[in-house]
């Protein structure tokens, strides 16, 4: 019989409305964490979000109860609820935008931040409760077993591990990141004791996973520069008090037949029709949060040097840009929407005509109408600052019916796998992503099968239940002792 697993997130699998009905939650941590919940017999901890969470939460006693998903998976759910000063804090001081803007290069550090005691108390009296909180809710979970598994994941619970390891020693800890780790002087930022705490939280786990080999080297590399631990770069090994920590990486597949079923839904069917009726001769689409490390205002920017060096595509092209609007509350993400809206009106603006606009903007999360607009793009973008994955990337080429060619930042995490079959764009380069724009549009069709082909065939390479299995796999060979990854 497997040792009970305990997963602990922050956002949850569903969210609740106050009438008692729910939906999926949104993201890749999400979509990934579902995999494993279909995999293996779980007990799910996460934050209740919402007010329709907060009475759920009530109405079980704050304990676990069952959901059943609309494909008929049954997990358990366990949602924790925190005082809401504490929530904010943790959540729109220290998450978004403290830790985010680390992990993903955002900070202007000629500008900001500027940390004072408001920024250490919402470490202190923000992240560490609500850490605190959901370490107590996993505690109770195994309160009554011996050895057992808690997975630990992302960003929002670094402080977490080590709570339990020290009211439990016994429990293995495996810890996800799922966004990127950056380099160890964009650490720096965070406050001396801040920066230990946060460490020594994650180190507290037996094993840590990224996506990718290059987040495992930073990783590495962090703890030597700014704990001076001992580290195995080779074999990925951090060593700190008497224990050995396990630094691995586990690229996120796609469950590539899901993508494809949607694509057959009659809703998506539907969308199609409408942007068939619409479409011009050429399509270029991109599919995002509207999230500062999503990149967004350099590729219109990118758009308006392409139309304006290439005037022969005017009136021949639509740029589609469907953006679900993130993290409205935190001031940085407000102000990038505006300038993103501001943008799109300039290009448009400068290039359009009467019967013509060449950025088509829709400003919401539906992935039906996604889905319809990846079966007929001819240039998939994905331009990223930096980003921990990216399924748009392995989620478009598996529909598309117009031998699309992908656009993809090298600062994805998706580069490693799909780098050799996309045009890599550096994602500061505007001119070097304009010019990608006009290959990818001349492009001969057979190059552009060829390159299709090869992104489809690295995704179907993989499934979330390898991902799944690998982490499971290395739990238990740690678990019996191998001194190694």
């Amino acid at each position: 019989m497997p040792a009970p697993l305990v997963l602990v997130s922050n956002r949850g699998p569903v969210t609740f409305a106050d009438d008692g009905t729910f939906r999926r939650g949104t993201g890749g941590l999400v979509t990934a964490l579902i995999g494993l919940a279909t995999h293996r017999e779980i007990a799910w901890i996460a934050s209740a979000m919402t007010d329709g969470d907060l009475a759920m939460a009530d109405r079980h006693g704050g304990r676990p109860f069952p959901v059943t998903t609309a494909e008929g998976h049954q997990y358990l759910v366990k949602l924790v609820a925190s005082d809401p000063d504490a929530y904010d804090h943790f959540y729109n001081i220290i998450a978004n935008p403290m830790l985010w803007f680390i992990q993903h290069y955002l900070w202007d550090l000629s500008n900001a931040p500027d940390i004072r005691r408001h920024e250490t108390e919402a470490f202190e009296f923000g992240y560490n409760v609500v850490n605190e909180d959901l370490a107590r809710a996993a505690l109770a979970e195994v309160q009554d077993t011996d050895h057992p598994i808690v997975m630990v994941h992302d960003y929002h619970l670094y402080t977490l591990p080590g709570l339990i390891r020290r009211a439990r020693p016994d429990v293995f800890l495996h810890h996800f990141v799922h966004i990127p780790w950056s380099q160890s002087d964009s650490w720096r930022v965070l406050p001396s004791f801040i920066r230990e705490e946060i460490y020594r939280g994650i180190l507290s786990n037996d094993i840590i996973g990224f996506h990718t080999w290059s987040y495992r080297r930073n990783f590495l590399q962090c703890c030597e520069d700014l704990l001076g631990l001992d580290v195995d770069h080779d074999g990925g090994v951090v060593r700190v008090d008497d224990r050995e920590v396990w630094v691995r990486h586990y690229p996120l597949p796609i469950d590539p037949d899901a993508i494809v079923a949607v694509a057959a839904r009659p809703r998506v069917a539907e969308f199609e029709a409408e942007l068939l009726r619409r479409r011009r001769e050429h399509l270029i689409l991109r599919v995002d949060r509207a999230d500062l490390s999503k990149n967004i205002l350099r590729g219109f920017s990118a758009f308006d040097v392409f139309l304006e060096q290439h005037p022969e595509f005017r009136e021949k092209i639509t740029f589609i840009a469907q953006l679900m609007p993130s993290r409205t509350d935190v001031p940085e993400y407000a102000e990038y929407l505006e300038r993103i809206e501001a943008v799109v009106a300039i290009v448009n603006h400068r290039h359009g005509s009467p019967d013509w606009m060449p950025i088509q903007l829709k400003l919401r999360d539906d992935l039906e109408e996604a889905v319809a607009a990846y079966k007929h793009y001819d240039v998939l973008m994905v331009n990223a600052m930096f980003d921990g994955m990216n399924l748009v990337a392995k989620e478009g080429p598996m529909v598309n019916e117009r031998n699309g060619v992908s656009i993809l930042s090298e600062n994805t995490g998706a580069h490693e796998e799909l780098g050799e079959h996309a045009l890599s764009v550096n994602p500061f380069d505007i001119q070097e992503l304009a010019d990608s724009i006009h290959a990818a549009l001349t492009m001969p069709q057979a190059e552009r099968a060829n390159r299709l082909a090869g992104l489809q065939a690295n995704i179907r390479s993989r499934h979330p239940g390898q991902w799944i299995d690998e982490q499971l796999a290395d739990i238990e060979r740690k678990r019996a002792g191998a001194s190694r990854p």
